[in-house]
Order: structure tokens, then C-alpha cells, then sequence
């Protein structure tokens, strides 16, 4: 048996767990972009929090792994012919996107085996219907060809993979949360697909001799004993998969009242980000986090908390202010909400 790391055993980076898990309780707040040292727990804190979800219903034998109570057109045109459809428990899928992926490889393409055998056209489905349901990893996502990534973001927000290949027409679910990685020193995204991105974290090397002991202690203990380790962490990670499901429940009936509104309009301004996405997202983000936390309505609290990774990557470069743009960030919400 393979085992994961426990999430709730994770020393440190606490806006990269929080980003994860705000966008694993509410997906519509898009992808999470981490920028930051190698070795610091990117894609063990992605697949931490996907083996810590509950396990989900999937229908068997569906490409797409979809929900019984959601079925895909493929599970619909079976039913329609008289099958019954049989359900089972599935683990959330973690999918890794290679650096050297092709876009067909991606999105699927016509199935050449079965076209040259038998003569028929058929959807050979790619990485995308994996992903269904769960998460897509990139690491170096800053290498990725930006016409992929644009892609991986368009079908993100849509929840929907649209393939049109070789005569064929395809149209499937690929609902999952996107996660990207990458070390800045290697180049950087385009601002345009920046913004496409809801939540960036910017993950650093620790700097104290305890939190690296304290890391190094519990991977240790986790490589000799990955049993005995899993189970000393059983019951926060059972409590933490409770208020992530109780979120996932609660979080449509949240509020955003006109105060949080405002407050989240006032801070873009002060910003000078471009459109109307960093409020949208901000007060999505913001949403969620309350559902989290078990309160009915987003306060300045809430917003102040998930601010900064919602709008660090928004900000337009000012030749006249040579702060970063988290600094920049912090200094407005210290301005708006008080230290």
C-alpha cells in the first residue's frame, strides 16, 4: 500500500495550505498558482489534502469518473440504451502534468488503435478527463508553453473539456482544481495568464533551526514508520476532513453583505488592479474561508486573511515603488483594516 504524507502533519507554509484548501472547498475560485524554493512541500501538501478528502461516488467505467447523480453524456447515452449504471468509491485523482505533455495528450485525441483495427472514430481521452473531479498538478508551470496553460485555465473555469479532432466533436466534464508550481529564477508567467490564476502563494525556504528540525524530524519519522506515522495523525486529519465537508456544505448559504463588498472594491482600488476579477475572486475566496471557519456571513476578517493571495498577482508593476507586491498588499490592508 502507497501512503501520503498526512496534511495535518505539514510544518509551516500556512497560506499555501489555506490557498489549497479555499480552493478545494469552493473550485470556482480558480487555480493556485505557488511560486517559490524547490523542496518545500508543493506537491506533497496537493496530494496531503486530496488523500484527505473523502472518498467520491464515480460511476464504473466512465472515462470521466463522474458522479451518479451528475452523469456524464457518455453515462446518459448508456442509460438511454437500457444499461444500468453501477457506482463505486474512488479516491480523489491527483494528475501530474509533464512538461513536455503535447496538447493531445491533454485534452485527448482520436483514438489511432481503433481507428486503424476496426475502422471507427473514437475519443481517446487525455489527462483532462483523469483530472476530473480532483487535481491537476503542473510543476514548472512557468516553462509550460503559455498556449497549454491558457487552455488548462479556460477549462478550469468551464468545468467542460471541448475536443474537436480528426472529424470527431467531443464534449466531456473536467471539473478540477489547478495547481501550479514553479521557482520565479526560471521565468515568469505572463501577466495575462497571472490573472487567470485565483489564488498565488509565494512559498519560502524556512529560516529558524526549529521549524527545519521539526520538518526534517516528522519526514523522517514518516520514510522509517509511514504506518505507525499515518496513524499518530488519524484523528486531526479525520477532523479536518469534517469541516472541509461541513464547509463544502455550508458554503452556498455564506453572505457577502454590502459592507464586504465595499471593503473588497476599496481594496482593489487602492490597488490599481485591472477589472473586476480580483473582487470576484476575493469575495469567493473569502466565502469559502468563513465557510471554513463555521460563520454565516464574510467580514473584514476573512478578507483581510485571504487578500493577500487572491491579489499579490494582480498588481501592475510601479517603476516608482520598489516594494514587491506583497508588501504593497499588506500595506493597503494595513491602511483599510488597521494593523
Amino acid at each position: 500500500m502507497g501512503w501520503t504524507f498526512p496534511f495535518s502533519a505539514l510544518v509551516g507554509q500556512d497560506e499555501m495550505k489555506l490557498a489549497i484548501l479555499v480552493a478545494a472547498i469552493d473550485p470556482s475560485v480558480g487555480g493556485v498558482l505557488v511560486f517559490g524554493d524547490r523542496g518545500t512541500g508543493k506537491s506533497t501538501a496537493v496530494r496531503a489534502l486530496a488523500a484527505l478528502l473523502p472518498k467520491m461516488p464515480a460511476v464504473v467505467g466512465c472515462a470521466y469518473q463522474c458522479d451518479p447523480a451528475a452523469p456524464c453524456a457518455d453515462c446518459r447515452a448508456r442509460l438511454a440504451g437500457g444499461a444500468a449504471l453501477k457506482s463505486h468509491k474512488v479516491p480523489v485523482p491527483v494528475v501530474d502534468l509533464p512538461l513536455g505533455a503535447t496538447e493531445d495528450r491533454v485534452v485527448g485525441a482520436l483514438d489511432l488503435e481503433k481507428a486503424l483495427a476496426q475502422g471507427v472514430k473514437a475519443f481517446e481521452p487525455g489527462l483532462l478527463a483523469r483530472a476530473n473531479r480532483g487535481f491537476l498538478y503542473i510543476d514548472e508551470v512557468n516553462l509550460l508553453e503559455d498556449h497549454l496553460v491558457d487552455l488548462l485555465i479556460d477549462v478550469a473555469a468551464s468545468g467542460e473539456n471541448v475536443v474537436e479532432r480528426e472529424g470527431l466533436s467531443v464534449r466531456h466534464p473536467a471539473r478540477f482544481v489547478l495547481v501550479g508550481s514553479g521557482n520565479p529564477e526560471e521565468g515568469e508567467l505572463r501577466p495575462q495568464l497571472l490573472d487567470r490564476f485565483g489564488l498565488s502563494v509565494e512559498v519560502r525556504t524556512p529560516t529558524d533551526i526549529a521549524t527545519r528540525v521539526e520538518v526534517v524530524r516528522r519526514r523522517d519519522r514518516f520514510e522509517r514508520d509511514p504506518e505507525a506515522f499515518v496513524a499518530q495523525w488519524q484523528k486531526d486529519e479525520e477532523k479536518l476532513r469534517r469541516r472541509i465537508v461541513k464547509a463544502r456544505e455550508r458554503v452556498a448559504t455564506v453572505e457577502a453583505g454590502d459592507a464586504a463588498l465595499e471593503s473588497a472594491a476599496k481594496l482593489c482600488m487602492a490597488l490599481g488592479t485591472d477589472g473586476l476579477r480580483g473582487e470576484l475572486t476575493l469575495i469567493r475566496a473569502a466565502r469559502a474561508l468563513a465557510a471554513f471557519e463555521g460563520d454565516d456571513r464574510v467580514t473584514g476578517v476573512h478578507l483581510r486573511r485571504i487578500a493577500t493571495p487572491a491579489l499579490r498577482h494582480r498588481l501592475r508593476r510601479d517603476p516608482l515603488d520598489e516594494a514587491g507586491s506583497t508588501v504593497r498588499v499588506e500595506r493597503v490592508l494595513a491602511e483599510q483594516f488597521g494593523t
